[in-house]
């Protein structure tokens, strides 16, 4: 999973590109790039580490620009080195640049029609190379003097068409425009705003609205599935759905990934969670549990614990300190790594735990190291029982669309009944949602439940599944 963001305007956007980082920040912290274009060339800075870290030394100035792509990176597959950091861009034909978020699944295949056929050397482990080189390599079969809108939109599809898996891409083409389109499920999110300037409209797409807040721009709409927007020379938009699939949108950006201060498909990420956690109410009643008190495992799941709290009409209280300073376990690269993030990220609270049943609400449990890890604290600290809370049906199998869940035997829940979970977390009960429940939150809403469920949108073989597996456990051990 990443975060990416372009803007098309009349004035240096570069300090807007860095700054709108910083608001997805959640969603990558290996790395941090920007790409802007002025004066016939391209510009960029690519760096690790966070976005202050990988811009601390640069002079934005250097960068200025009125078009460019930003991205930040976490590694689901590949490496985390700078080579890999996005965007990436070739120099012919008229040069292109691409920003994506997203994974890619038939990767092996492309690398290798890519390198034989068209004679493209593929030099990095990150998909957006495959990405650029695939849309790049058809459109230079066209009438480059007389390249037109049609031109584009066929070479989206061609991408849509020998690309699978799921992606977003934001691109400028040199002295052509701007150019924003989905994968035929629309999988991964990608959201246009606009701004009114005194030279006209300046147009932005991004993986989340939070960026329209900081940024001050208005929202416009969602992309659809299969989509492509073209923005030309003379700022005028066009847009067409081109392949087009049964429209799947990533659920875990509601229950995860998401800022909760951010919008889609006119749905309020935090207030999602909320309806997520007054339907686990059932769940316990299912059970038999009733708590003396409800936590939630901070940040992200505050909200599912307040809105079963209010549902069960049981005390919600903030039983878990947090550090802030500390980045987020899900996405660090190894299990020890993990679990030092861990330790070093959450402390009960005492007071609040001691002597008392607690239902600690995660938003939910893919390898178990973390959970486990709370529910020790907890005991030690003298919670009476703990009854730790799913907001999510059990993962049981891998994301093979950019969430960092792509190796089996990594899933707890792919390798045990919940009953034997309950002992390896070392508490009294585990309860999850059920496919069937969220299923029924969102039946006005297609969505990708493939982790949950099995069901990949995309349709999905062995093969490709061992090659997603064995790449995975390649990067690990880099």
């Amino acid at each position: 999973m990443c975060g990416i963001l372009g803007i098309s305007g009349f004035e240096d956007i570069s300090p807007e590109l860095v700054s709108g980082l910083v608001a997805i920040q959640h969603r990558g912290q290996d790395s941090a790039g920007v790409l802007t274009y002025r004066d016939g060339r391209f510009r960029s800075h690519k760096g690790t580490g966070h976005v202050s870290q990988a811009f601390r030394k640069v002079d934005i100035s250097k960068l200025a620009g009125n078009i460019g792509l930003g991205h930040v990176r976490y590694a689901t597959i590949g490496s985390t080195e700078a080579i890999d950091a996005q965007p990436f861009a070739v120099n012919y034909p008229f040069g292109i640049a691409m920003v994506h978020n997203g994974n890619v699944i038939n990767f092996v295949k492309l690398r290798e029609v890519l390198n034989d056929q068209y004679h493209r050397m593929v030099e990095t482990s990150n998909d957006v190379e495959l990405l650029l080189y695939t849309f790049a390599t058809y459109l230079q079969e066209k009438d480059l003097g007389n390249l037109s809108k049609e031109d584009i939109y066929e070479s989206v599809e061609f991408v849509q068409k020998h690309v699978k898996g799921a992606y977003s891409c934001i691109t400028y083409i040199k002295g052509k425009g701007f150019l924003a389109f989905t994968d035929p499920y629309g999988i991964r999110p990608l959201i246009m705003g606009k701004k009114e300037t005194e030279k006209g409209t300046q147009y932005i797409f991004t993986s989340e609205t939070v960026v329209f807040d900081y940024l001050g721009y208005e929202y416009v709409r969602d992309l659809e599935a299969g989509e492509a927007v073209f923005i030309d020379t003379e700022n005028r938009v066009h847009s067409r759905i081109l392949k087009r699939e049964r429209p799947s949108f990533c659920v875990f950006e509601y229950i995860y990934f998401a800022r909760e201060d951010s919008v889609f498909r006119q749905r309020l990420v935090a207030s999602e969670r909320v309806r997520m956690g007054k339907a686990l109410e059932k769940r316990l009643q299912e059970a038999g549990v009733y708590p003396d008190i409800i936590i939630d495992v901070p940040n992200s799941a505050y909200f599912f614990a307040s809105g079963l709290a209010e549902k069960l009409q049981v005390p919600y209280r903030r039983g878990l300190a947090k550090n802030r300073f500390v980045g987020r376990s899900f996405i660090t690269a190894n299990a020890e790594l993990r679990k030092h993030v861990v330790r070093q990220k959450l402390n009960p609270i005492r007071d609040i735990v001691s002597g008392r049943k607690i239902a600690v609400v995660d938003d939910s449990i893919v390898r178990g190291t973390t959970s486990r890890h709370i529910v020790n604290m907890l005991k030690e600290d003298g919670a009476k029982e703990v009854y730790f809370v799913s907001a999510s049906p059990p993962v049981k199998y891998p994301c093979i669309y950019g969430i960092d869940m792509s190796v089996k035997k990594e899933l707890i829940a792919a390798n045990n009944t919940t009953e034997e979970i309950a002992g390896k977390l070392n508490c009294e009960k585990v309860i999850y949602q059920t496919v069937e429940g969220l299923r029924d939150l969102y039946r006005d809403l297609p969505i990708c439940d493939a982790c949950f469920s099995g069901d990949y949108p995309t349709g999905i073989t062995q093969e490709i599944l061992d090659q997603i597996e064995d790449e995975k456990l390649k990067s690990n051990r880099m």
